[in-house]
C-alpha cells in the first residue's frame, strides 16, 4: 500500500503514523528522515541539500525530488510506504506521480486526518513543560496535580514561546493556506481520504484501519 499522510499540527499524525506502520510494516518516510539518510550516506543529492541546509535556506524541489525518488527506489518500499511531509506543494504532488509511474507504483490513498483549528489551538497552546525535569504535561488532557507545579520534581512548569497563541496561530494559518491546494489536487485525483481526527487516538486509527483494510485483502 502506498500513502501520503497529510494533517495539521496537532492533528495527532505522528501518533497514528506508528500504528500504521507497526500493524502493516511499511516504512514511514518523513522528509527530515530522508534528508538525514542521505547526508549520512554521502549521496551527491545528500551533499546538495546539505549545502543548502547549512546556509539555512529551503532545499529546493530538484533536490528534494531527487532524494524522495532515490527512497522510495529502495528494496523496503517493494510492498509499499507511508509518506509523511511530503508532497508539500502541488508541483511536488505532480513529481511524485511521476515518480511512482516511473517504480511502476501507483497511489492508494492520501491519508488527511482533519481537525477543527480551534481544537488544534486548544491542543498546541495547552503544553507545560518542567524547568527542571522535562517533564511535558497538557492543561485539558493531561494536568499536573497542582497547577504550575511538576508531579515529577516539584519543579515549575512553563510554556514554550513556540506554544503561545499568536505563534500557534500564525503556524496553523501558514499550514491551511498550504495544504489546502494540495488536498484539493488529491481530492480532483480520487486519492485523498478525510479521517476525523477529533476522536479518541484509537478510534481514528480505527477508521484508518478500517480503509487501510480493503488494500490489504
Amino acid at each position: 500500500m502506498n500513502l501520503v499522510l497529510m494533517g495539521l499540527p496537532g492533528a495527532g499524525k505522528g501518533t497514528q503514523a506508528e500504528k500504521i506502520v507497526q500493524k502493516y510494516g511499511i516504512p514511514h518516510i518523513s522528509t527530515g528522515d530522508m534528508f538525514r539518510a542521505a547526508i549520512k550516506g554521502e549521496t551527491e543529492l545528500g551533499l546538495q541539500a546539505k549545502s543548502f541546509m547549512d546556509k539555512g535556506e529551503l532545499v529546493p524541489d530538484e533536490v528534494t525530488i531527487g532524494i524522495v525518488r532515490e527512497r522510495l527506489s529502495e528494496s523496503d518500499c517493494e510492498k509499499g510506504f507511508l509518506l509523511d511531509g511530503f508532497p508539500r506543494t502541488v508541483p511536488q504532488a505532480e513529481a511524485l506521480e511521476n515518480i511512482l509511474s516511473e517504480l511502476n507504483k501507483t497511489m492508494d490513498y492520501v491519508i488527511n486526518i482533519d481537525v477543527d483549528q480551534e481544537i488544534l489551538m486548544e491542543r498546541l497552546t495547552g503544553r507545560r513543560i518542567c524547568k527542571s525535569c522535562g517533564a511535558t504535561y497538557h492543561l485539558v488532557f493531561n494536568p499536573p496535580a497542582k497547577e504550575g507545579v511538576c508531579d515529577r520534581c516539584g519543579g515549575e512548569l512553563y510554556q514554550r514561546a513556540d506554544d503561545n497563541e499568536e505563534t500557534v496561530k500564525n503556524r496553523l494559518d501558514v499550514n491551511i493556506k498550504q495544504t489546502k491546494p494540495l488536498l484539493g489536487f488529491y481530492e480532483s485525483k480520487g486519492y485523498l481520504r478525510n479521517i476525523d481526527g477529533q476522536q479518541e487516538i484509537g478510534k481514528v486509527f480505527s477508521d484508518i484501519d478500517v480503509l487501510l483494510g480493503d488494500l490489504s485483502k
